[in-house]
């Protein structure tokens, strides 16, 4: 049985990776109480409809009952039942938007003295331990709604215990490094498109930026080195058991050399079994 445990912050995602999960096959149960679920996935395990894929929802929704999530998972792993912990996360000023336009109430907002705010950074305080040892961290600050889904879905359409998942993202660093980042790569000491006029309106998947940005020696210089360094990480990430890492490339202003970059590197690794998706953060800012 394929077991999926999806937990992070509320407001973050939860729901829309529970949507594309469900459009491809798995029953998701919401909400459940960390104790729960061993006993949950023994009755899985041996009902007569057998169930391929489960997913469970587990947040701080449960209350102070989300400490027991850590005894959960070692009696998982004496049952022999493997799992992959998603864990989605966003920033805090995105979450008080959402919180906003939604009029939703905060799970911990009573608690908090009606502060959204105090609300948020104390869950993200009890959530850390989980996120540390999340397999999955999907940083749904500047994804819609779709792309949300479609992250999920590029992540368990296929068999995720059988490959590693990249996630190659552009960005600009004035409007901040991605969170769930495991390595970044800063391209601005590279030549800037964004300064020759018949291209500053362009981005970095248009042939002409990309052909400005690949003439420099420094770029070819550049790229291949990378090359170098993210196949030699690769294995060893696999080896460690890693089953997702996210490749940020950044410049500027997210819209012309880093966009090439991770264009590249994506093109790079296509053909090394890998499970790849791609996005281009800022491009439209």
């Amino acid at each position: 049985m394929e077991l999926v445990i999806i937990t992070g912050l509320s407001g973050a995602g939860k729901s829309r990776g529970v949507d594309a999960l469900e459009d491809i096959g798995f029953f998701c149960a919401d909400n459940m109480p960390p104790k729960l679920i061993p006993t949950f996935t023994h009755l899985i395990l041996n009902s007569k409809e057998i169930r391929n894929k489960v997913a469970i929802v587990t947040d701080i929704r449960v209350g102070g009952s989300f400490n027991d999530l850590f005894n959960a998972l070692d009696e998982l792993k004496e049952m022999d039942c493997p799992y992959k912990i998603v864990f989605f996360d966003a920033n805090n000023e995105v979450l008080i938007r959402r919180y906003k336009e939604t009029r939703r109430k905060h799970p911990l907002v009573d608690s908090c003295n009606g502060s959204l705010i105090e609300a948020i950074d104390s869950e993200r305080i009890t959530l850390q331990p989980a996120r540390q040892i999340a397999d999955y961290i999907i940083d749904t600050s500047n994804l819609t709604a779709a792309e949300c889904k479609k992250r999920v879905s590029g992540i368990f359409l296929d068999n995720p215990t059988k490959a590693m998942s990249i996630h190659c993202v552009s960005f600009g660093f004035k409007y901040g490094i991605p969170t769930d980042s495991d390595l970044v790569f800063d391209v601005r000491c590279l030549p800037n498109p964004f300064y020759e006029d018949h291209l500053k309106e362009h981005t970095g998947i248009e042939q002409p930026v990309i052909d400005y940005v690949m003439k420099w020696d420094q770029a070819k210089t550049l790229i291949n080195k990378l090359y170098d360094l993210i196949d030699y990480l690769v294995p060893l990430y696999r080896s460690e058991g890693k089953s997702q890492l996210v490749i940020s490339i950044g410049c500027t202003g997210g819209r012309h050399r880093s966009v090439v970059f991770a264009e590249l590197i994506r093109e790079h690794l296509s053909d090394a079994g890998l499970l790849l998706s791609i996005n281009h953060r800022d491009i439209k800012k």
